[in-house]
């Protein structure tokens, strides 16, 4: 048996494809609502959260089309200026409105430019995914492949939080062996003051030549000296 693609006539086939399961796009995706007007042109495809309350945007084509793209990061202001009114609508819903929405755009091919234009953008996170409806038998079923999953600058900030964490550490330990050496040098300054003992040195050197006790000594040892001889020539 071989399989087959089938064409997608209109858009409301393919929402209704992905939005009957949505855990082909991304696991843990729980719809919201669907078809929001946004302006006279654009219109939210799909809304929905992920498990963690992130609210995510679907923005779908049957054909390769560029504008989905400024559909999408228009859908996506929209919804970050009502984060809050839709948490308080959507009440049943685990919404966290402090978080800024994402954009998954799915389309059956994308042009380079497009490509480009998404991994350029900052500050925002856009995944793109090409669609497949495939034929086996008596079996059909929309294949979806991530083709470019973008991260917001946020995060490449936070992955480093233990490489921070840990040139802090090393950073400390750093610190601490220069630290270390520092108390020495305290140490050694006041070990340093020999010009100090130097100026005494010569004080003490100027002292004896003003008292010149010294010629005593000398007159003390020749007594006794003389005093033997005497007696020999006595005997």
């Amino acid at each position: 048996m071989s399989i087959e693609k089938i064409k997608i006539e209109g858009q409301e086939e393919l929402q209704q494809l992905i939005t009957k399961d949505l855990n082909i796009v991304e696991k843990d995706l729980t719809l919201i609502c669907n078809n929001v007007p946004i302006n006279d042109k654009t219109t939210l495809d799909v809304l929905c959260h992920d498990n963690n309350g992130q609210l995510v945007i679907v923005q779908m084509s049957i054909a390769e089309d560029d504008i989905m793209l400024l559909h999408g990061i228009q859908s996506m202001d929209y919804i970050d200026k009502f984060k809050s009114f839709l948490k308080a609508t959507y009440n049943k819903h685990k919404i966290d409105d402090k978080e800024k929405a994402r954009l998954i755009l799915i389309a059956p091919s994308f042009s380079d430019a497009l490509r480009s234009a998404v991994e350029s953008m900052k500050g925002m996170r856009v995944d793109l995914y090409e669609w497949e409806y495939l034929k086996l038998g008596d079996h059909k079923g929309l294949r979806l492949q991530p083709i470019f999953a973008s991260t917001p600058a946020e995060v490449p900030f936070e992955k480093p939080k233990e490489e921070k964490s840990e040139e802090k550490k090393h950073n400390s330990k750093h610190k601490k062996k220069e630290s270390t050496p520092e108390p020495e040098s305290k140490e050694a300054e006041p070990e340093l003051p020999t010009p100090e003992q130097s100026e005494p040195s010569k004080t003490e050197d100027l002292q004896p030549p003003a008292e010149e006790p010294v010629k005593e000594e000398p007159t003390v040892e020749p007594a006794p000296e003389h005093t033997p001889k005497k007696k020999l020539r006595l005997f």
